[in-house]
């Protein structure tokens, strides 16, 4: 899987009405091209910032998606985005989540790898971290993505609440500790965001 990611911050009094405009346009966009096979959209309503991740059965997929909908995106995006960052991703872990509107909650970690560690980093996460975040009371699906070029790599949490999600602090953080200095990576930002949608779509 492969994943495309648009990380947005604006006025914070804009957020609700551009996050609509996203959930419904955006996502009937996005559904309509060849190897869709999900979204995510997560706000942060106090600080203005809006996370948006599409998912692509593969990277030609993602690319023609990209090249289909950029000016669209960038029209949809003007009332609101004073900043932009678009990044692509492969998905080497991924336990998606059944849908989640909201109520549901979001965490994502940004970490650095050295490229040559990134192998090191799945199988840790895979094989170490996943066994034991699978446990955490209300995870509703968790995924590791990575950019082989750049060396980074994120990992993106669903929780079924925010009480899930702000119980589940202390116990991620400790196999967070572990899991990155087994895995040599750096932890470079976390953030929690409210889910305004998270869909998968299965493959046929």
């Amino acid at each position: 899987m492969y994943v495309r990611t648009i990380y947005m911050t604006g006025d914070p009094a804009n957020v609700d009405g551009f996050a609509e405009a996203v959930r419904t346009k955006g996502h009937e966009l996005l559904a309509a091209q060849p190897g869709f096979r999900g979204m995510g959209l997560f706000a942060d309503r106090e600080l203005g910032k809006i996370l948006v991740g599409s998912w692509w059965e593969d990277e030609a997929s993602r690319q023609a998606s990209d090249e289909a909908l950029r000016d669209r995106r960038a029209e949809m995006m003007a009332p609101f985005a004073q900043t932009v960052t678009i990044d692509n991703w492969e998905a080497p872990v991924a336990r998606r989540a059944q849908d989640q509107g909201p109520g549901a909650g979001f965490r994502l970690v940004r970490m650095d790898v050295e490229p040559g560690d990134v192998d090191l980093l799945v199988t840790t996460f895979r094989d170490t971290a996943l066994p034991r975040v699978q446990k955490v009371p209300g995870l509703a699906g968790i995924s590791l993505l990575v950019d082989r070029d750049h060396g980074r790599a994120a990992v993106g949490a669903l929780f079924a609440d925010h009480d899930a999600l702000a119980a589940s602090r202390g116990a991620i953080a400790t196999i967070r500790g572990e899991t990155t200095a087994k895995a040599r990576v750096t932890t470079r930002s976390l953030e929690e965001f409210d889910v305004v949608l998270a869909t998968a779509v299965p493959h046929t």
